[in-house]
């Protein structure tokens, strides 16, 4: 059966990790994927992240090295991370309508005509999207 919904694989993939205490998260490898692992790198929810070639064909996984404070990998710094936006119910918002995760504590991950970013940034240059995740 194919995947229909590849980034919430990615979210799952990500949230079973994080809550088994695993250093890394492998899954197959996509632009938007790319994206946003670079996303959560820059806001310091992940420690970094790898792209790797499979073989000698077009196939990548992505490879993320997650990130835990504390004494003994304690607490995760992701404590939570959910989909938005579905392929059955896609979720747009204009800039002024994107809301803040707890508070500011924590981002939504934003698709817009000027590429990922997050709500912070997506309401800083005024412009909407599709809200893809929210990361707390």
């Amino acid at each position: 059966m194919a995947m229909t919904d590849p980034i919430a694989d990615m979210l799952t993939r990500i949230r079973n990790a994080t809550r088994a205490r695993h250093q890394t998260v492998v899954m197959p490898s996509s632009k938007l994927k790319v994206q946003i692992a670079r996303i959560l790198k820059r806001e310091g929810y992940i420690d970094g992240y790898e792209e790797h070639v499979l073989g000698s064909g077009p196939q990548r996984e992505l490879v993320i090295r997650l990130r835990y404070v504390g004494a003994r990998r304690a607490v995760s710094a992701i404590h939570g991370i959910e989909r938005v936006s579905k392929p059955g119910l896609r979720v747009y918002r204009q800039a002024q309508a994107l809301e803040r995760v707890l508070g500011g504590m924590g981002i939504a991950v934003v698709s817009t005509s000027q590429g990922l970013m997050t709500d912070r940034e997506a309401r800083a240059r005024r412009v909407g999207g599709e809200v893809i995740c929210r990361v707390w």
